[in-house]
């Protein structure tokens, strides 16, 4: 402690005594943020089996949330009381990871740091992160194939479309495509994948398990393969077609 001055540890002292008093009332003050009350004494009821599951839903997201709270306040007194022990053996300003003196400002700041700003725990993000970001960071995770040309099963997207196509806030303007100009039209067929199917004709062309009866199913792909021959039909009548020579 001796870059610090006896009125800059008098300073700090104060600033520690008069935080661990704040913490000590806090937790006086609301019996530890309400959890030594039992849930019973919190509703004024005997039992919460009469209760919609949606009030306990409620009362254990506040218990959870009181927990939490507590064990900040818990943590945050102990290092105060850990800093104050260390200014009686004369240990505190010190970086328990370099043993470098911890600047000033810092300590004004957190009276209670045992760290310099280099050595701080809070300075490197936490890699403790839930489970559920590995699937659901990007949309929709391991179940969009959309970008594999090997993929054409039902995926996360597909599930999408087929809620989409019950009605959405969306309006054709937003389709992925550029030339849907009806809500009908804003589905799966609409956004040109291939639900089950490598080739745009098997969409509509069906037969038996022999081979035969060829049946075609007048879908989306149908009719746009359709309009696509008349135009080429059309284009050949007049010898503008591509096979004009």
């Amino acid at each position: 402690m001796d870059h610090l001055t006896q009125s800059q540890l008098q300073e700090l002292e104060e600033m520690l005594l008069s935080q661990k008093q704040d913490l000590e009332s806090r937790l006086g003050d609301n019996d530890h943020l309400g959890i030594e009350a039992s849930l019973r004494d919190k509703t004024g009821e005997l039992s919460t089996n009469d209760n919609h599951p949606a009030d306990v839903g409620t009362e254990m997201y506040e218990r959870s949330k009181d927990l939490a709270l507590l064990e900040h306040v818990e943590l945050e007194l102990t290092r105060v009381n850990e800093a104050l022990l260390r200014m009686q053996n004369g240990s505190y300003g010190i970086c328990e990871t370099c043993g470098a003196p911890i600047d000033i400002d810092r300590l004004y700041a957190l009276p209670e740091t045992c760290f310099c700003k280099e050595h701080s725990p809070q300075s490197t993000p936490s890699l403790r992160r839930p489970v559920e970001e590995e699937l659901l960071f990007p949309p929709f995770g391991r179940t969009s194939f959309d970008e594999r040309s090997d993929e054409t099963e039902f995926d996360g997207e597909d599930a999408w479309q087929i809620v989409e196509s019950y009605g959405t806030s969306n309006s054709p303007a937003m389709a992925e495509d550029n030339e849907i100009d009806d809500y009908n039209d804003m589905e799966i067929e609409a956004s040109g994948e291939l639900d089950g199917f490598t080739e745009e004709f098997e969409t509509f062309v069906a037969t038996d398990i022999y081979g035969e009866n060829v049946h075609f199913y007048r879908n989306g792909i149908y009719r746009k393969h359709m309009k696509a021959t008349k135009h080429l039909e059309s284009e050949d009548s007049l010898g503008t077609g591509s096979n004009k020579y």
